[in-house]
């Protein structure tokens, strides 16, 4: 199997926009004013290298790289670059595609030469687009979305049961495609820092510190083992959110409530047109300076009323009893199964 992986997708969808701006560090985030809140959708590596990553404030960002070009996000022009990837992709003899989002997809393919598959992908991707891809090459999810950070940019890189402790074995755990700050801090009180010591751990060990599910899981990721399946089904939603960064920080109480409103009725008419209503509502709230709360509620019975998704993510909201200024709230409809499940 492969993962094809767009390199620095959307930067390089700009730079093809602006053919000046080659070479030059850009940032894409929010409005494209970093006097604004708003935070780094992503960045080109000559802005990377100066220590701006995604999710990133943008005024921080700006702050590590004063010369950095600053741009607007443009959904449409990335859902439209995505679109013409992936139907490069595709149009490769006996792939079997799974696209991951705008820039990611896995590609399940019968061969006894993959580097070759993942050029030909790359030069057809290539010629589409002008856009280059990293493709990584492995004989389980895991191995082949972690080759393919050894591939970038623009290359590939196998990583397969024969050569997986020797490249990732005595890496920190943190390089694991699923393993955050968190669950790594955890493993290190555990005495686990390294993937190799992960991969060697005992389960029972794991479960009881992790859970009967997470446990064995996080072990079988030390091993990159796992699934090796594509599966090309059409991706069904299971939510519409969203969410919004304030200029001003909200502080009484009728700015939140028709804060929530508003985006109340944004996510409702995103649920209709998928023909199915909401179920579960999940709020998103971030107190200043920067505390982020999540919390979610079943209704009762599904709705298609803006007005009982604003009020069930309000008394989420009130039930925190947290008096802080808000500078973030995000509301999520989370949607009836499609008839047959997903």
């Amino acid at each position: 199997m492969l993962h094809v992986d767009m390199d620095q997708f959307i930067a390089a969808v700009e730079v093809l926009r602006r053919p000046e701006l080659a070479g030059l560090p850009v940032i894409v985030g929010g409005r494209g004013d970093p006097t604004e809140r708003g935070v780094v959708s992503t960045a080109s590596y000559e802005a990377r290298a100066f220590g701006v990553r995604s999710g990133m404030p943008l005024r921080t960002a700006v702050k590590r790289c004063p010369d950095a070009v600053v741009l607007p996000v443009d959904k449409a022009a990335y859902d439209a670059a995505s679109a013409v990837v992936m139907a490069g992709v595709r149009a490769v003899p006996g792939t079997v595609v799974e696209v991951l989002g705008w820039d990611e997809a896995f590609v399940g393919i019968e061969t006894d030469d993959p580097e070759a598959v993942a050029r030909t992908i790359q030069e057809r991707v290539l010629a589409a687009t002008d856009l280059h891809c990293s493709v990584g090459i492995g004989d389980t999810r895991v191995r082949a979305k972690i080759a393919t950070e050894f591939g970038k940019p623009r290359g590939t890189f196998r990583l397969t049961e024969e050569n997986w402790f020797e490249v990732m074995g005595e890496r920190p755990v943190r390089d694991l495609w699923g393993v955050g700050s968190r669950i790594s801090q955890r493993l290190a009180d555990l005495g686990i820092a390294t993937v190799h010591d992960l991969a060697t751990s005992d389960d029972t060990q794991l479960a009881a510190a992790f859970g009967p599910r997470t446990g064995p899981w996080l072990g079988e990721l030390g091993r990159g083992a796992g699934s090796a399946a594509v599966d090309d089904t059409p991706w069904v939603p299971r939510a519409h959110g969203r969410e919004t960064t304030y200029q001003q920080d909200l502080v009484t109480a009728d700015e939140v409530e028709a804060a929530v409103q508003s985006l109340a009725e944004q996510v409702v008419a995103d649920i209709r047109a998928e023909g199915r209503p909401c179920q579960r509502v999940h709020l998103k709230v971030r107190f200043a300076p920067f505390f982020t709360v999540h919390r979610s509620r079943k209704l009762a019975e599904p709705t298609w009323e803006p007005a009982v998704v604003a009020a069930t993510a309000l008394d989420l909201l009130r039930r925190l009893e947290d008096e802080r200024p808000i500078r973030l709230l995000g509301v999520r409809a989370e949607m009836v199964p499609p008839q047959g499940g997903y």
